[in-house]
């Protein structure tokens, strides 16, 4: 099959998700490729060695190169170092991408993206997508601007680890230490200059790497960060999504990943029912195999929790810790948001922006109607763009300072 005909089957399982997470009807289209699309990854790449090598957070412990890629780029899959909550060393997979024509002089800056959800599971990591590309929303532009776009799968993705979804101090030190790794597979090419973007999950994971970077990544120069659709206040957003299946469904991976890690009891928080389904749940990827998903938490739908977890602790404590915005962002700060979001409410995002705002935050806000939690990264790509060039990326970075 060619890359073409690959690509587009990939956007048209996509697309679909995207109408699913978005509300749309039964009689709307559905996705007719999920068996293709949760596909594991066949290759010996994600195989942690053993003994690990020794190194600091974003050591490139090895690559392989990645077929498919866009025309005009290179790419890689990587692996590389990172830390999580605890600060003990993990191994993160990821992708790197870069343009095939010569870095800029003073050195290629780099994109670190953050990946919206696409599950919890191992084999739910983008770079293991049969297509990992198709995910990374303005990928083509960027390249075609002269980045080097990375991502990380984030901790307990693609290689074995502690899970980490909505764990915001781990995602944010794996997006830093993604633009450490991509550093050393661009040597000489790569400038320590660092952008940051991402979506949703990604969202938040880049609103986390800005608060950090100072104090976790003094070696890079984090210039600015854009985001779509952040999560961002973590207990608003679980309370306005539990009543459907998306809701559900994010919950479980959340969940899932704050009893683990903070070793807390599911059945302080969650009904007897909800504590069967969540080891099935968390099996299945988000947009890949929805269809299974879904029939596991359709009849979960106001059966899920048995408490309230924006009064109950730990949970309620757990869920602020996670929610970005504790400490003031130094660099600049564009937020997307489409009006018509069901999913990260326009409100959630509004208060955020305000806060973040008297904090001191240079805020740039794009508030696009239409929008809808799926669309809202693509219909934001032309003003992420001008925007960075404005605030430290793009084609205004490799020539200035």
């Amino acid at each position: 099959m060619s890359r073409r005909a690959l690509h587009l089957g990939a956007v048209a399982v996509v697309v679909a998700a995207v109408a699913v997470l978005a509300g749309c009807s039964s009689s709307q289209p559905v996705r007719i490729e999920e068996d293709l699309g949760a596909r594991p990854y066949v290759g010996d790449f994600y195989k942690i060695p053993s003994p690990l090598p020794s190194g600091a957070p974003g050591t490139l412990i090895a690559t392989e190169q990645a077929p498919g890629q866009p025309d005009g780029a290179a790419a890689w899959r990587i692996l590389f170092r990172s830390t999580d909550l605890a600060g003990k060393p993990v191994v993160n997979s990821g992708l790197l991408v870069v343009p095939d024509t010569p870095a800029p002089a003073g050195g290629r800056s780099i994109v670190s993206w953050g990946h919206p959800t696409t599950g919890s599971a191992e084999k739910c990591a983008p770079s293991r997508f049969f297509d990992p590309y198709v995910f990374v929303e303005g990928l083509t532009d960027l390249l075609d601007r002269g980045y080097a776009v990375v991502y990380t799968d984030y901790t307990g993705m693609g290689v074995p680890g502690p899970d980490s979804y909505l764990v915001g101090d781990t995602e944010g030190r794996n997006v830093l230490d993604a633009a450490r790794a991509a550093r050393t597979v661009l040597g000489p090419e790569a400038s320590d200059r660092v952008v940051l973007w991402g979506h949703s999950q990604g969202g938040q994971a880049v609103l986390f790497a800005a608060q950090l970077a100072a104090s976790y990544a003094p070696d890079l120069d984090v210039r600015a960060a854009a985001v779509a659709a952040p999560a961002t206040d973590l207990a608003s957003l679980m309370r306005a999504d539990i009543g459907d299946v998306s809701g559900v469904s994010i919950a479980s991976y959340a969940f899932a990943a704050y009893a683990a890690v903070y070793d807390q009891p599911l059945q302080s928080i969650l009904t007897p029912a909800a504590v069967d389904a969540l080891p099935t749940m968390n099996t299945f990827c988000l947009l890949t195999q929805n269809s299974a998903l879904h029939r596991v938490a359709k009849p979960l739908i106001g059966a899920f929790l048995s408490a309230d977890p924006e009064t109950t602790e730990p949970w309620s404590g757990l869920l602020a810790a996670n929610t970005p915005g504790a400490s003031r962002i130094a660099v600049p700060l564009f937020v997307a948001q489409g009006l018509s979001d069901k999913l990260v409410r326009p409100s959630a995002t509004d208060a955020f922006v305000a806060r973040e705002k008297a904090e001191g935050t240079a805020v740039t806000y794009d508030r696009i109607p239409g929008a809808t939690h799926g669309t809202v990264a693509d219909k934001a790509i032309p003003r992420v763009l001008e925007w960075l060039d404005a605030n430290g990326g793009g084609a205004a970075a490799v020539t200035g300072p």
